[in-house]
């Protein structure tokens, strides 16, 4: 049975449509297929192991869900990230985790990774201004391929990863290159530099 789709959905729509397999992501009330490539998947999967051991070697109530999306603050929107760190203490606070895990509030969230793919410019500019409106503490952007915009990772062009920290509720960034060693708020004693995870 072929399934239609409405040319735009609410976010109530796209809940219900979403299709059990697959990764999907609703912007602006239009659903988007996300397929990652091999080496993205394996840079996403290396960092997805490495703060979850770092997690569970501090103790910390985090947890690491893999299909929980992120609602926009318009309501128009709603992102699968590639790695999305849950305090699981703040999710009782969350009115639409236990029906269709799915967070709201920045609080809930102490970080949130996205590995830059051909269409980057969500991850720089869309996903940028949702989650420091939504209060999210640290997003990575994880540009591995050095496609972001001059302005973002500067020119000449080359793999990056962009540190965002919510400060008095804007993002400042750090930006983290080849044997730079990463510095995250979240994870302070992280011990990883850019190229390992470049190199997954």
């Amino acid at each position: 049975m072929i399934q239609t789709v409405p040319s735009l959905l609410t976010f109530e729509e796209f809940l219900d449509w979403k299709p059990e397999n697959g990764r999907y992501e609703l912007h602006n009330g239009v659903s988007v297929e996300m397929q990652p490539t091999g080496e993205h998947e394996e840079i996403t999967e290396f960092l997805d192991s490495e703060v979850t051991l770092e997690a569970r070697r501090l103790k910390l109530p985090y947890r690491f869900p893999k299909s929980a999306l992120i609602k926009a603050p318009d309501g128009k929107s709603g992102y699968l990230p590639d790695v999305l760190v849950v305090d699981r203490n703040a999710l009782s606070d969350e009115p639409l985790w236990k029906k269709s895990s799915t967070i709201t509030k920045g609080k809930s969230i102490p970080l949130v990774i996205e590995v830059v793919s051909t269409n980057w410019r969500d991850d720089y500019l869309t996903k940028l201004k949702d989650y420091e409106e939504i209060g999210i503490p640290e997003y990575w952007i994880v540009d591995y391929l050095g496609l972001g915009g001059s302005r973002y990772i500067g020119s000449p062009k080359q793999p990056t990863i962009s540190i965002y920290q919510l400060i008095e509720g804007e993002y400042q960034v750090r930006k983290f290159r080849e044997n730079d060693r990463i510095e995250s708020a979240t994870f302070p004693e992280l011990n990883l530099t850019a190229l390992q995870i470049f190199r997954g």
